[in-house]
């Protein structure tokens, strides 16, 4: 094996696909800055046991392990920064009102999620917490969707769901944790003679309404059939007209519905949602309400904070992105001359990018498209056209 060769789902990110992604997180930044939301950067590793606190359990399998050379404590990678967002909430902000912050940076997974996957995303997200109301889960929707337009990815479709219609379900259910795998497992798959079989020792009305998950989804249509065919429990009825709440006030995205889609079920408790574009063959977003996340780190019953958010992954939002045109330029000749050097500083002081020529070389670069020169007019240095 040569030395330069990357481990599996590792790769370089070239000029082009580089500035992209680069441009790319501006834009989200600064469309989280304009609603509010402060920046933080947690670090890139942490002792294991706090990144694997609380919602960070389910990150175990997916979490890079590594001995500290100076207290020899087990560290961990973060493969997810959604917890450490609600550490920092929690025990180092401490603020009682509601509290809104994004971040992006790299996390590292063991295993790729998916098939072709990088094992190393650059995410991207935001979080609210101190709001139990659903004008939380609108804002964060609005928010990702307002970032999401920013990568000109087609038209954009959001499938919402909740996790309390299964909770409600399963409340008082004595079930191992085998059962309910299995159990997640058939409903994502939409299995009907999985749940069938899984169902069969469950009461009738349980049975029945698990079983009727798997045929909801769609339009908004899915909802009236749901309270037609699933148990009459308050848990289900709060979760349906929530739903309704949050999509009718999406603006810029289709809406659909999955009732069966139990994907973070040990982490979300409320409205959840994927977002999807006409460009991309998987979810480029997903979120949701995960209350009392911020429990775990610290005694005071006000941390259990009420908290919903969303997370992305910018190089998988770049690559189902429209491709960007290289970025225009000016030429300007190689030299020392005093005019030229103040020119050349005054046109990149206003933002302009101006490649300089050196001495026996054209432009060579793919990334920046020269189509203006600097050029010499009686001693005055002026850009014109190409």
């Amino acid at each position: 094996m040569t030395a330069w060769v990357l481990p599996d789902h590792i790769a370089d990110v070239l000029p082009t696909e580089a500035r992209h992604i680069e441009e790319l997180r501006r834009r989200l930044l600064d469309a989280a800055n304009t609603y509010g939301y402060e920046l933080v950067i947690p670090p890139l590793v942490e002792h294991l046991e706090s990144l694997l606190t609380g919602t960070g359990e389910a990150l175990d399998l997916q979490t890079f392990k590594l001995v500290d050379q100076l207290s020899g404590r087990t560290l961990g990678v973060r493969a997810d920064t959604t917890p450490q967002v609600a550490r920092i909430d929690a025990h180092l902000l401490n603020r009682k009102g509601v509290t809104r912050l994004c971040y992006c940076g790299p996390v590292l997974h063991t295993r790729p999620d998916r098939p072709h996957a990088t094992r190393e995303p650059l995410q991207f997200g935001a979080e609210i917490y101190g709001h139990q109301g659903l004008e939380a889960d609108v804002e964060i929707l609005a928010l990702a969707l307002d970032g999401l337009s920013q990568a000109r990815v087609g038209a954009l479709r959001v499938d919402l769901g909740d996790a309390r219609i299964l909770r409600s379900l399963l409340a008082g259910q004595t079930l191992d944790a085998a059962h309910h795998r299995d159990l997640h497992a058939a409903l994502a798959a939409k299995d009907a003679s999985a749940l069938a079989v899984l169902t069969r020792n469950l009461p009738p009305p349980v049975a029945h309404s698990l079983q009727a998950l798997v045929q909801l989804y769609g339009d908004a249509t899915v909802l009236d059939e749901a309270e037609k065919v699933l148990a009459p429990l308050p848990g289900i009825a709060a979760a349906l007209q929530s739903l309704r709440t949050v999509a009718a006030q999406i603006e810029g995205a289709s809406v659909s519905f999955d009732l069966a889609d139990s994907s973070g079920y040990a982490y979300y408790s409320g409205m959840r949602f994927t977002i999807f574009a006409e460009q991309a063959g998987e979810a480029l977003a997903r979120g949701g309400r995960y209350d009392g996340v911020g429990a775990v780190f610290g005694s005071d019953a006000e941390r259990a904070r009420a908290a919903v958010g969303f997370s992305l992954d910018l190089k998988a939002l770049v690559a189902a992105a429209q491709p960007m045109a290289p970025k225009s330029a000016i030429r300007a000749p190689w030299g020392q001359g005093e005019s030229l050097r103040m020119a050349i500083a005054s046109l990149r002081g206003s933002g302009e990018t101006v490649v300089c020529m050196l001495p026996g070389h054209e432009s060579e670069i793919d990334e920046f498209h020269c189509d203006r020169e600097l050029y010499d007019v009686g001693g005055h240095w002026v850009v014109r056209s190409i």
